[in-house]
Formats: C-alpha cells, sequence, structure tokens
C-alpha cells in the first residue's frame, strides 16, 4: 500500500498544504519528512516549501502536474552507488537536470527502547552505507521505501524489538530514541541529488561557469562500439566524470549508458564530442546542463 505510516500523516499533510499555497517554488521529494531528500531540498532552498511524496514516481509525477516547481533526486552514493530505478525513471520522465547537490550522509540507529534489536527498517542504501555496523551487531536489515518513513513505521508498530536507521532529526519528530549516532561506515558518506524541472536550464546561462552536462545514450550492437562511443570526447578533450552501464528491457542486445561530462553546449570541444556521439550510438538524449556544485577529482 502506497501510504505514509500513520504517525508521519500530520507532518506530510502540513506540508503538502504549505505547498499547495506556493506550488511555483515547492520543491518535492521522496520519503516521509525527515528523510535525506528532505534535508537536501532544504539545503538547497530554506524558503522553499515542501512536498513529500511516497516514491520517485511520485515525485516527478508532482512536477510534471504543477504540484512542485521541481524534485530533489538522489541520484548516487559515495558508498552504495547508483540509486535504483532513477536511471530508467529520468530519461523517461521528460523532465530536466537543472542543478546538483552534494549531501553528507549520517545516520542513526533509534528506536522505541534501548535495544537489543533483532531487525533494522531502512532505504535499502542506508541499508547498504551501514552494512558493517548491523553485522557487528547482529542485526538484520529490512527493506523500507525511505529513512524516515522507516522511523515512523517503527513508531506505528510499537515493538521495542525493531529500530530504524535514519537522519536524526526522524527520531526527534516520529518521538523515537537514538541508540546509536554515525552508523554510516565511511566518515565520508556522502549523496548526490539533481534537481529536476519541466524547463531546461539554457546553456547559455552557464556561459563562464564550470557546469556539467549529463545524458544518456546506447550504443549499436557493433564491435568496438564503446571505445568508439568514448573516443568521441577523448580526442575533443572533453573531461567524462561518470559512466554506468544498464539494460534497457530485456533483449540484452545493446546496452545503455549514463554519462556525466564537465561543460554545456555552446562550448566548441562539448558541441563536437556531442555531435560525433550522435553519429555513433543509437540514442542520445540529453538531461541536462547545470552548473558544478563540486569540483571533480
Amino acid at each position: 500500500m502506497r501510504k505514509f505510516p500513520e504517525p508521519a500523516l500530520a507532518l506530510v499533510d502540513a506540508y503538502r498544504a504549505a505547498a499547495a499555497a506556493a506550488p511555483a517554488r515547492a520543491i518535492a521529494f521522496a520519503g516521509a519528512p525527515g528523510c535525506n531528500s528532505h534535508r537536501a531540498a532544504e539545503a538547497f532552498d530554506p524558503h522553499a516549501p515542501v512536498l513529500p511524496c511516497y516514491g520517485f514516481e511520485d515525485a516527478l509525477d508532482a512536477v510534471h502536474s504543477g504540484a512542485a516547481g521541481m524534485a530533489m533526486i538522489p541520484i548516487d552514493n559515495s558508498e552504495a552507488g547508483r540509486v535504483a530505478d532513477i536511471h530508467t525513471l529520468l530519461p523517461d520522465s521528460g523532465l530536466h537536470i537543472v542543478a546538483e547537490q552534494f549531501l553528507p550522509i549520517t545516520h542513526a540507529l533509534m528506536g522505541l527502547a534501548p535495544g537489543p534489536f533483532e531487525g533494522a527498517w531502512s532505504h535499502p542504501h542506508a541499508l547498504a552505507q551501514s552494512r558493517r555496523f548491523l553485522q557487528r551487531r547482529g542485526i538484520a536489515g529490512l527493506s523500507y521505501a525511505d529513512t524516515a518513513g522507516a522511523a515512523a513505521l517503527v513508531k506505528e508498530r510499537g515493538d521495542p524489538s525493531m529500530a530504524a536507521i535514519a537522519p536524526p532529526l526522524a527520531a526527534e519528530l516520529y518521538g523515537l530514541t537514538i541508540v546509536e549516532e554515525a552508523v554510516e561506515d565511511a566518515p565520508d558518506n556522502t549523496t548526490r541529488f539533481v534537481v529536476v524541472t519541466r524547463m531546461p536550464k539554457d546553456p547559455a546561462a552557464l556561459a563562464g561557469v564550470p557546469a556539467m552536462t549529463s545524458f544518456v545514450f546506447e550504443v549499436r550492437n557493433v564491435p568496438a562500439a564503446l571505445y568508439k562511443a568514448l573516443g568521441c570526447f577523448a580526442t575533443n578533450g572533453v573531461n567524462m566524470t561518470k559512466l554506468e552501464s544498464y539494460q534497457q528491457g530485456a533483449s540484452f542486445a545493446a546496452t545503455r549508458f549514463y554519462c556525466d561530462i564537465e561543460g554545456a553546449p555552446g562550448e566548441p570541444q562539448v558541441d563536437a564530442a556531442l555531435e560525433e556521439l550522435a553519429y555513433q550510438a543509437s540514442d542520445l538524449r540529453l538531461l541536462g546542463s547545470y552548473a558544478r556544485a563540486r569540483k571533480r577529482g
């Protein structure tokens, strides 16, 4: 059932009412209030109303419908890798990346009592980021739609043997006790988010600004297809900072790639590289160009 646990409902309703009063400024995110996407939205624009949505598709749909002007979407994490489904949802959403946001991630183990705990609910990425912590304590990781929602679920079920791994703010919002702080396995744990809107950012507005461009492309099922595609960037001196592959459909005949490069259309070397890639690839979709929030390397 696609609904928030009962302890989160009053907060969700309050945030939704505030977003409805100023939808053009609202930032949609996937998760219950207090999740990391909520934190990222408030860090991006502390004055914008936020719109909690149950899942990623709901957050993207909120932008399409006009219920929100933009959505804050996590795309990858330094420990757990890419966020499931995003690389397939974004290209088909018709929305455009206009900004990026990096957020240091810290999680706490929280519950109704000090433990011991048989299991801990959380988003699969948070569980992956705390894998060694859970193993050392013999706690089973249990998957839930989002971190703060997991905290609300623990409160709703009232079972003292169950815990949640969530941002410390979630314990405050849902009346749980923090048993242990900083349970993430890596001290530099960081998630990269992207901000998406219905209208793309004009690359001309990025002139003189360190920029990034994100896109997906599919290679033809021929020998050296990827080598030729990547050569478009090497020969034009364009730095590629991210390349990830995934299958599209069940044929397994060709692979789709998600890619980030430094620069934006309008820069001669970027234009040349993308023009050559359009020739080499069977499908090329630009997802957006935006100001670089953090230097790579």
